[in-house]
C-alpha cells in the first residue's frame, strides 16, 4: 500500500501514539502500530472496521485477526468464498482472502476502543485515499455506525443524506455502502447481531459483486 493509504510510522493522534508507547512497554512482542489493510489490494469488495483490538490486530498487527470479532467475521468470509480459511490466528498464517480487502476507520489502538471525534478526522485521509483505489462496482461493507459516518465524511458527502441501517444499501456514486452491526463482543452476546444476521448481509454483498 502507498503512503497515502497507510503510514506505519503516523503519529499525528498524541493520545494514541502514547497509548501506544504504554501498551508496547506492557507488552513487549505486541505490534503496537498503526495496523495495515489486509487482503487483495485490487479486491472489489472493501470491509471497514472501527479500529485495531488491544489483543487482537493491534497484537498481531492484522485487522480482525486474535480478537473475538475476527472470529465471526473471518468464518462469514470464508462461508461466502472471499477467504481460503473459516479461521485467522495470526499475520503470517497462510489465510489469504479473494476479492477482499479489510481495513479501518482509524489504524491505530484506541483506549477502550473508543477512538474520538478527532482521531477519526484524523485518521480519515488515509480512509479517503483508500476509498480512491477501488474498481468500479465496488462493494464497501461499513461494520458499525462509527465506520459508516467515517465512509460518508471520506467522499465529502452530508451525513443527513445517508442514515446508518443494518442492512442498509446506499449509493455512493463511485462505489455501494452496505452497512452491518459490527461484529463485536457485545453485540453478538447481546444478540444484537446474530450469525444468521451477519450472514444475510455477506449474502447480500456477495449478490450485488456478482450482479
Amino acid at each position: 500500500m502507498s503512503d497515502p493509504i497507510f503510514d506505519r510510522d503516523c503519529r499525528r493522534c498524541p493520545r494514541l501514539a502514547g497509548f501506544l508507547d504504554e501498551v508496547r512497554n506492557k507488552h513487549a512482542d505486541y505490534y503496537c502500530r498503526p495496523v495495515p489493510p489486509f487482503g487483495d489490494e485490487q479486491a472489489r469488495f472493501l470491509i471497514v472496521g472501527l479500529a485495531p483490538g488491544l489483543h487482537g490486530a493491534n497484537r498481531t498487527g492484522r485487522p480482525f485477526t486474535g480478537d473475538h470479532a475476527g472470529i465471526l467475521l473471518y468464518k462469514m468470509l470464508h462461508a461466502h468464498g472471499f477467504s481460503t480459511h473459516e479461521e485467522s490466528l495470526s499475520a503470517d498464517d497462510p489465510l489469504r482472502l479473494d476479492n477482499c480487502r479489510i481495513t479501518n476507520a482509524v489504524k491505530c489502538l484506541p483506549p477502550q476502543n473508543k477512538p474520538v471525534g478527532a482521531e477519526i478526522n484524523t485518521c480519515n485521509d488515509f480512509l479517503a485515499a483508500e476509498l480512491d483505489t477501488l474498481p468500479a462496482n465496488a462493494v464497501v461493507l461499513a461494520l458499525g455506525g462509527i465506520a459508516h459516518r467515517a465512509i460518508v465524511r471520506a467522499r465529502g458527502l452530508r451525513q443527513a443524506d445517508y442514515k446508518f441501517g443494518h442492512e442498509a444499501l446506499h449509493d455512493l456514486g463511485d462505489f455501494r455502502l452496505l452497512d452491518s452491526y459490527h461484529c463485536s463482543r457485545y453485540n453478538t452476546n447481546t444478540r444484537r447481531l446474530t450469525e444468521d444476521m451477519f450472514s444475510a448481509v455477506f449474502r447480500q454483498a456477495r449478490a450485488l459483486l456478482d450482479s
